[in-house]
């Protein structure tokens, strides 16, 4: 016979091929980790921790910053201008993480609808169907 296999009524039959048609491998399923408010918790704590000890080792001994050990994540290769786009970074960040600490969520609701508020009728749904 030759390499395909006609059938009549059927459909072709390659060479090399699995009998039962198609085979579709199985795809991995990823483990996801989902973060707790736990977890988020503990990293608004950790940074304050950071930003407290960080500003108390400036205030106490100003100029003695190249004396003491390096934090995580910085490295005696980077310039003075990263030293201080890092710590000014840092900062920002702390400060930002306060300000969400503080607000509870009628505060920020109340804020939210401050703003749509003052949005003007541009943003507006428009009506859909009569009526």
């Amino acid at each position: 016979m030759s390499d395909y296999d006609l059938r009549p009524g059927g459909s072709l039959k390659f060479k090399g091929v699995a009998e039962g048609g198609i085979v579709k491998k199985k795809k991995k399923k990823s483990k996801h980790k989902e973060e707790t408010e736990q977890d988020r918790e503990r990293v608004r704590e950790l940074l304050l921790r950071e930003e407290v000890a960080a500003s108390a080792s400036k205030s106490s001994t100003p100029g003695s910053g190249s004396n003491s050990p390096a934090p995580s994540g910085t490295s005696d290769r980077k310039t003075d201008a990263e030293k201080r786009f890092e710590e000014v970074q840092r900062r920002r960040l702390a400060e930002r993480v306060a300000k969400l600490a503080n607000k509870t969520h009628k505060d920020r609701v109340s804020e939210f609808n401050a703003h749509l508020e003052s949005l003007s009728e541009h943003h507006d749904i428009p009506k859909v169907g009569p009526g």
